[in-house]
């Protein structure tokens, strides 16, 4: 008997350790705590010396995403969170590019210089704050798995909005392009979407949950093994979602949609080579992969601007887009 009792006091305790285990992952990982933006004359710079020789060009286009005129728009999500976005338009009937910052960013932070890219290619911009970030509500990030469908939700927003014959362009950095790589399988996951989505932009975006996580973990001289199973039961028990449900290299794979991929290749967070695997898995018909030399982790476009837009343009023409 002495044994049984012994027996169910180790399960027990293996119990509570994985739960302890799972509850330190997703708060660490997973859970975003009340967020103050920044005021008047205040600007959120990404930490890292390498965004630090950018300092002056972020606060430049903050600036001037502050001065600009734009709309505010909110919409609810599925499970009832509001989130927010803001709308600069290059010029009325011009495409639209709906744009989703990166991990534990916000809106302003991660796409300021994105307005000035917008209007060098005639796109209007909609800046949407994720789920759990920015002015947006919510405590959970989930590394794309809902934010895909609060993507879904901002096209059919937009489609309301600004009418049927809207031309819509999905956009994302790091995690926003994981997000828009998933909008890419489309919500029954069989590739089609809205006809008004012309075509995808993911910078910087990882294969999969799984596989960035992992390796964060490995770099900080965590198991990555034992620990990732610890994350995705806590996205369960707290975040109510599943790390695992889909990843950006699954949706590639059953994307009809035309996308391109960009990527600097001295990124360091989320290596370049993930956008090159990502474009060989993407079963578009038109696909391109711009590759930005020497450009850290977000940085493609800060460091390459003329290659960047000259590419993208190009790519349009390809395509045969008319706009």
């Amino acid at each position: 008997m002495i044994f049984l009792w012994i027996g169910l006091g180790l399960v027990g305790f293996l119990l509570l350790a994985i739960g302890i285990a799972a509850c330190v992952c997703y708060r660490r990982m997973l859970y975003s705590p009340p967020r103050r933006m920044p005021g008047e004359g205040e600007y959120d710079i990404p930490s890292g010396d390498i965004y630090e020789v950018f300092r002056e060009d972020m606060i430049a286009w903050t600036k001037m995403i502050r001065a600009y005129p734009y709309k505010e728009y909110a919409i609810q999500s599925f499970d009832g969170l509001t989130l927010r976005g803001k709308f600069f338009e290059y010029k009325p009937g011009a495409p639209i590019e709906l744009m989703f910052h990166g991990y534990k960013g916000n809106a302003e932070r991660d796409l300021n210089g994105g307005v000035e890219r917008c209007f060098k290619l005639g796109h209007s911009a909609l800046l949407i704050d994720h789920r759990a970030s920015g002015f947006s509500d919510g405590h959970t990030i989930t590394f794309g798995i809902l934010e895909v469908r609060d993507c879904f939700d901002w096209i059919d927003f937009a489609v309301r909005e600004f009418g049927e014959d809207v031309r819509l362009i999905l956009t994302g950095i790091s995690m926003g392009a994981a997000t828009v790589m998933m909008a890419a399988q489309g919500r029954n996951r069989d590739g089609v979407l809205p006809p008004q989505v012309k075509y995808i932009l993911a910078d910087c975006g990882y294969t999969s949950a799984r596989e960035i996580i992992s390796k964060v973990m490995g770099e900080m001289g965590l198991p990555p093994k034992l620990l990732y199973p610890c994350a995705r039961l806590g996205g369960f028990l707290f975040g109510h979602f599943d790390l695992d449900e889909t990843s950006p290299m699954e949706a590639v794979a059953r994307a009809k949609v035309p996308m391109v991929f960009a990527h600097g290749d001295a990124d360091d967070f989320v290596p370049y080579d993930m956008s090159v695997r990502l474009h060989g898995a993407c079963a578009s018909a038109h696909k391109k992969l711009i590759t930005i030399p020497g450009a850290g982790h977000g940085l493609a476009f800060p460091l390459g601007r003329d290659e960047y837009v000259k590419e993208l343009a190009e790519f349009k023409r390809e395509c045969g887009f008319d706009f």
